[in-house]
């Protein structure tokens, strides 16, 4: 690319993201970050407020150190679609001349960088050369693969989803001082409040315009921009009606044949593809069911969950008595937001969560909107069955709005409102 047209876009990119204000902080300790040496990854779905991350996390260097030299560019610009490797050397040179008043304090921030090609070995030289760098991107596959070969030991992986609760709670300005010491006004307001973050899901900007119809705009853009232009896919129609039947079926177990009587692909090995850039992409997670062993583990039937409940709604078949099974995808990002080794648990019973820590199992946890007499039965011994296999003294139950204490032969079975689970 030529040098004024590199230069233009970064001058536009620098001043986008000096303009950025009025975010909202995230639940992550950013510390830990700001520290390290190593190159920080921020790996997530599109739209999931990564470019706002990488603004919070500018703002938190300067306060430890005040006078850096910064360079932020996002390779989604249409721009940049045409840089070529040798390209990186030309940025940086445009960088010294321009924007670069301190070489000893120098932060680079860059937006999707997976679209750009041979950015890991200029990574690479920049942060031999003590250069601070965080970069985002959209897709698992190629950013781990490319730190696997080039950035080995070198990088830190900082995996982000949209907004919790909480998040979404700042976003609306609500606060409150403890969730075991709560009003009745406040618990009134707190459960409006989750009714909305379950109706419109947890991506900012759709909470901010409370319009779910951008979530389908969201699935297009991922489908076609990160999946079937990036795998070079010709099955299109087939794709779509995996992705259809996975976000109808959440929470449920799936099967390979079952996918190739949906789609009509008779090759179990493009289904597993299909399945993976699904995956790569941050839009489907696969639950594994629990076993010692790994073999076992690995061979035995999977549960399908989204990056977010209301879009598992929008793009699938979502009707009312799904409420559950959505309620039960909420919980299970949550977890993963969390950073808990999860599983499900399956039996003569089933069990929604397993929690596992080291190796152990410490909690098991099932999910149903409501605990009433047509279910009570298969909840409570699917949950039971699980804390005795594992050997616990107790089980939660996470619903819409229930709140109660069960002892069951000797065990104790805690019922939970997922609003108020989900602000612990």
């Amino acid at each position: 690319m030529e040098k004024s047209k590199l230069r233009q876009v970064i001058v536009d990119s620098m001043e986008f993201f000096h303009e950025k204000k009025d975010l909202i902080k995230r639940d992550i300790d950013l510390q830990k970050y700001l520290r390290t040496k190593q190159i920080v990854v921020i790996s997530g779905v599109r739209r999931c407020g990564k470019s706002s991350l990488l603004h919070l996390i500018k703002d938190a260097q300067k306060d430890i150190k005040n006078d850096y030299s910064i360079l932020y560019l996002n390779f989604d610009d249409e721009r940049l679609a045409a840089m070529q490797p040798e390209d990186f050397n030309t940025i940086y040179s445009i960088f010294l001349e321009d924007f670069c008043h301190d070489k000893r304090n120098v932060c680079f921030f860059f937006d999707e960088i997976q679209n750009a090609q041979g950015w890991e070995k200029f990574l690479n030289r920049m942060q031999e050369q003590s250069i601070k760098i965080y970069v985002t991107g959209s897709n698992a596959a190629l950013l781990s693969s490319e730190i696997a070969t080039s950035l080995t030991g070198r990088n830190t992986v900082l995996d982000l989803y949209p907004f919790s609760f909480g998040e979404y709670l700042q976003l609306n300005k609500e606060e409150y001082a403890s969730v075991s010491s709560l009003s009745t006004a406040k618990k009134a307001s707190l459960k409006n409040h989750f009714k909305n973050y379950f109706n419109y899901g947890s991506f900012p900007l759709v909470i901010k315009e409370k319009d779910k119809g951008i979530l389908k705009d969201y699935y297009n853009d991922i489908f076609y921009r990160d999946i079937i232009v990036r795998h070079s896919v010709t099955k299109v129609r087939e794709m779509k009606l995996i992705g259809s039947f996975l976000a109808s079926n959440i929470g449920k177990i799936y099967s390979y044949n079952t996918l190739r009587n949906i789609s009509g692909l008779n090759s179990l090995s493009t289904i597993k593809n299909y399945l993976d850039y699904f995956k790569d992409a941050f839009i489907f997670f696969s639950l594994d069911k629990f076993s010692y062993s790994l073999k076992t583990q690995i061979n035995t039937s999977k549960k399908i969950y989204c990056i977010d409940h209301a879009l598992a709604r929008e793009i699938g078949f979502g009707f009312s008595e799904n409420y559950g099974r959505f309620l039960e995808n909420l919980v299970f990002i949550e977890l993963k937001r969390r950073k808990k080794e999860i599983y499900y648990y399956a039996d003569t019973y089933e069990c929604d969560f397993l929690v596992k820590e080291k190796n152990k199992i410490t909690q098991v946890i099932q999910v149903t909107r409501e605990l009433v007499e047509e279910n009570k039965k298969r909840e409570l011994e699917g949950l039971l069955a699980a804390v005795k296999q594992y050997k616990l003294n107790s089980g939660l139950i996470l619903t819409e709005d229930q709140e109660d204490v069960i002892e069951i032969d000797g065990k104790t079975v805690i019922l939970k409102p997922v609003w108020q689970w989900l602000l612990e």
